[in-house]
């Protein structure tokens, strides 16, 4: 590491908070987590408080400088965040006005049943790509608007998702969000620069509270010597999913990549091609670099590791989530057992806001392990659903590469290469979130030349997983997962 300069990402999860070192080769220095309280004042609401967010990652951010020997070794900052999550905060104080909303969140159900029955919905997705779900960030400020302490903000309103939260703390007032964030805001068009007027009026939202639009690796400020004793530029923001179809190497057009995190994302690339059709599914963009868009077609699973979390921390089911392969493992089937795991409601490609979760075909001969498998077996069953309507939309998989803490259960690994019939690849190091953000970073900050170079010297080794199962037991296992589905409408 002697001589070396490194980037230092700052990766903002659902459950916990992180910073990672890279050297210029891809190889991991150092890593600092820290968790986020969660809160669920009600069924169906989920809030962070922002002020947790900065704080948590500041000290992370703090500690891998040390670790790099101080911030002369710094070379750039990248930040990566779960997406749609928002954060309403005042430009005087720098205060949040209210927990921050967080993506899993579904109080504008409602709202936004409203807007499709008035009609809005297909416009709303031939310019966004997006559904009306509550998933996404415009509704969320336009419910936040409603409420007395963000609407008496006045001028002072500032909203942003977290990547944009954390520049402005950072850099003492930068407002600016990038691009792959702010196209899952439903208020801008997937082939446009800035915000949409008509969009912002659709969703209630003042355009004059919102961010600039910015592209991924380029430098975007740069700290307040405060707090890592010098300034540092920030050369790239990416939201968490696109960050790791960058860090899976998935850049060009065709390849797909699934992230099994707290929820479950499956993006597959279509190159510079906008996505006019996505049926169930969701458009996107990939990357902004050097001027130039990419676009991808996503399928967004609600609930995948936050299942598993449930299922030890209110359930008592496991001991730790690692127990999950174990217990899969330790059962010839499901018993009969299946799971619908839609404690948020069922994202793609169902679209269905106020589903509850289901646990269904238990008997006395049902142990825990059925019940656990059961959950495990629900991952793969929506990704044969998102891969028959990725096909739909003219983008069959040829391959998975799979990333996130979930894909490091081997069971699981191979239970999607069997109900899936493909082959499926993992990285050594399946943090490819973070590591997604690091290729940008140094893209923008002038290390690498293009992210295909940056692929080329910073992605890890990884180990593929190969269909081999029966086929009358995937029939059955489906059969039983679409019962169960249509019991459940």
């Amino acid at each position: 590491m002697i001589g070396e300069r490194l980037i230092l990402v700052l990766d903002e999860g659902t459950s916990s908070t992180r910073a990672i070192l890279y050297g210029p080769d891809g190889a991991v220095h150092g890593s600092c987590s820290r968790p986020l309280v969660q809160h669920y004042p009600a069924p169906g609401l989920v809030e962070h408080d922002a002020d947790e967010i900065w704080c948590e990652t500041l000290a992370c951010g703090r500690e891998m400088v040390a670790k790099a020997g101080g911030p002369e070794r710094i070379a750039a900052i990248g930040i990566t965040n779960q997406r749609e999550t928002v954060v309403a905060w005042d430009r005087r104080s720098g205060r949040p006005l209210h927990r921050a909303i967080v993506w899993q969140d579904r109080r504008t159900a409602d709202r936004c049943d409203a807007l499709r029955a008035a009609g809005h919905e297909p416009e709303v997705q031939r310019r966004t790509g997006l559904r009306l779900d509550p998933y996404f960030s415009g509704t969320k400020m336009a419910w936040l608007l409603e409420q007395e302490a963000v609407r008496g903000a006045g001028d002072a309103l500032a909203f942003g998702t977290v990547e944009s939260w954390l520049t402005w703390k950072l850099t003492g007032g930068a407002h600016v969000t990038d691009a792959t964030n702010a196209s899952r805001t439903l208020l801008m068009p997937l082939n446009g620069r800035g915000w949409d007027p008509g969009l912002a009026e659709l969703c209630g939202v003042p355009v004059a509270t919102l961010p600039a639009i910015v592209g991924n690796a380029e430098r975007v400020g740069e700290t307040d010597p405060e707090w890592f004793g010098a300034p540092l530029p920030i050369t790239a923001l990416v939201g968490d999913q696109q960050s790791a179809t960058i860090g899976q190497a998935c850049l060009t057009e065709g390849q797909t990549k699934l992230t099994l995190g707290t929820g479950a994302f499956v993006l597959t690339n279509l190159g510079v091609r906008v996505p006019e059709s996505p049926g169930r599914l969701l458009g996107t963009v990939l990357s902004d670099v050097g001027g130039v868009r990419h676009y991808a077609l996503e399928g967004s699973i609600f609930v995948a590791g936050s299942l598993v979390k449930w299922l030890r921390d209110d359930l008592k089911m496991l001991l730790s989530a690692g127990e999950s392969e174990q217990l899969a493992r330790s059962v010839p089937d499901n018993g009969g057992v299946f799971l619908l795991p839609a404690l948020s409601g069922l994202g793609a490609p169902y679209w269905r806001p106020h589903a509850t979760a289901v646990i269904a075909g238990l008997s006395f001969s049902t142990d825990r392990a059925h019940v656990i498998r059961a959950a495990l077996e629900a991952i793969s069953h929506q990704n044969v659903d998102l891969a028959a309507a990725f096909a739909d939309a003219g983008a069959p998989w040829a391959e998975l590469r799979i990333d996130g803490g979930m894909s490091a259960n081997d069971w699981l690994a191979q239970d999607l290469a069997d109900m899936l019939g493909l082959t499926v690849s993992r990285p050594a190091d399946v943090e490819t979130t973070a590591r997604g953000a690091a290729m940008l970073a140094a893209v923008g900050a002038g290390l690498q030349p293009d992210l295909k170079a940056a692929a080329a010297v910073m992605q890890p080794s990884s180990r593929s997983f190969r269909p081999n199962t029966d086929e009358t037991v995937r029939t059955q296992r489906l059969e039983g997962w679409q019962r169960l589905l249509a019991g459940t409408e």
